[in-house]
């Protein structure tokens, strides 16, 4: 095990970070997208630090694949855009870089100070960027040259212990970003690291300023959530930390008004589970039938329904609406959502057809 050395207020040397060998956090390079190690040896080359950081660093330890590698550096935006031609700056406060491999996205950012709280929108130090990163499991930097794990709040032992531990204080954590919450549900469902008391009663506490959340980073948050294989723990423990009722309302209040209506809701989220396990590509339509089927077969008698006069277009229309309203705020694909629920009027003997999603994206022929 090695040190990384620093100097306090004082001008004291003092350890500041452990750096763990590859013997000893096991990382395999063959697992590490050589696009993502291009652009560190670049900027490496150009004179600057980089790394590999965040949810990619935590994956590779537990043995996982990343889906995605975000790079850390003290290049800022500017000298990162001049050093890559397949590069674009994004973002209005903190700005990014998003360097383009063909399909293949990798967000590259700068060392950000906690001067102004864990959303300042200032350049700093790695020392400060460790400082505003959530979780200890987040808050790894992986070196892939030198093939160092390097761990400033005691990360890498939380990940072995299962333990999910802020490294922002409690008293500000989820008010500077209540997503914060959802992401805390996710790791201690995905990852199985468990919370302490005190967090997850801060959860509860804190449960409604997702309220404040726009409805864009809400869908954002819930499609990860649809896709990870694992919404029944997640949805489960957003339940006892009463962030689901904030989470998606309707289906709270559906769900805790009736036990049978909960025990279904809660399966189709394990049949959605097996499906991305299964099919991981499956277009989201398939994925959100799972979400809304239950409310769609209690709007109505539909035996009776369609033996009536009622057509099936007239039938549909009806439901979209209602459909569209209990997803809220999330807010999907309109094709996908619209493909879920004929999927599910189909399911409940309204004949419909379904659009593939080759259909929905053809254009329009000339006359």
């Amino acid at each position: 095990m090695l040190y990384r050395y620093g100097t306090n207020d004082k001008g004291e040397l003092v350890k500041k970070a452990v750096v763990y060998t590859k013997e000893e956090h096991l990382i395999p390079t063959s697992k590490i997208d050589p696009d993502a190690l291009q652009i560190i040896n670049r900027l490496r080359d150009m004179g600057f630090t980089a790394y590999i950081v965040g949810g990619a660093v935590r994956d590779l330890i537990v043995g996982n694949t990343p889906k995605d590698f975000d790079i850390v550096t003290d290049a800022t935006p500017s000298k990162i855009k001049k050093i890559f031609r397949n590069s674009r700056i994004i973002g209005r406060r903190f700005r990014l870089v998003h360097v383009v491999f063909g399909t293949k996205i990798f967000e590259v950012s700068t060392f950000r100070s906690n001067a102004e709280g864990s959303v300042g929108n200032d350049f700093g130090t790695i020392e400060q960027d460790v400082m505003r990163r959530d979780f200890t499991l987040n808050a790894l930097y992986y070196d892939p040259v030198q093939e160092q794990v390097i761990d400033y709040v005691g990360g890498m032992r939380d990940i072995r212990k299962h333990i999910l531990r802020p490294v922002i204080s409690l008293d500000s954590i989820f008010v500077e970003d209540p997503v914060r919450m959802l992401r805390a549900i996710k790791y201690s469902a995905t990852t199985h690291a468990r919370m302490s008391f005190s967090l997850r009663h801060k959860i509860r506490q804190s449960a409604s300023l997702l309220s404040q959340i726009s409805p864009s980073r809400i869908t954002e948050e819930l499609l990860k959530i649809i896709n990870s294989g694992h919404s029944y723990d997640i949805i489960s423990e957003a339940i006892d930390t009463d962030l689901f009722m904030n989470l998606q309302p309707s289906a709270a209040a559906m769900i805790f008004d009736n036990s049978e209506l909960e025990e279904r809701y809660m399966e189709n989220l394990q049949n959605l589970d097996a499906l991305v396990k299964k099919e991981p590509d499956a277009r989201l339509g398939k994925k959100l039938y799972f979400l809304v089927f239950d409310f769609i077969s209690t709007l109505t008698d539909w035996e009776k329904e369609t033996s009536e006069k009622y057509s099936s277009s007239e039938l549909y229309a009806k439901t979209w609406t209602e459909c569209r309203n209990f997803v809220l705020p999330m807010n999907p694909q309109r094709r996908e959502l619209e493909y879920a629920i004929k999927s599910a009027l189909n399911t409940l003997g309204v004949n419909i057809k379904l659009q593939s999603k080759n259909q929905a994206k053809a254009p329009a022929k000339k006359s």
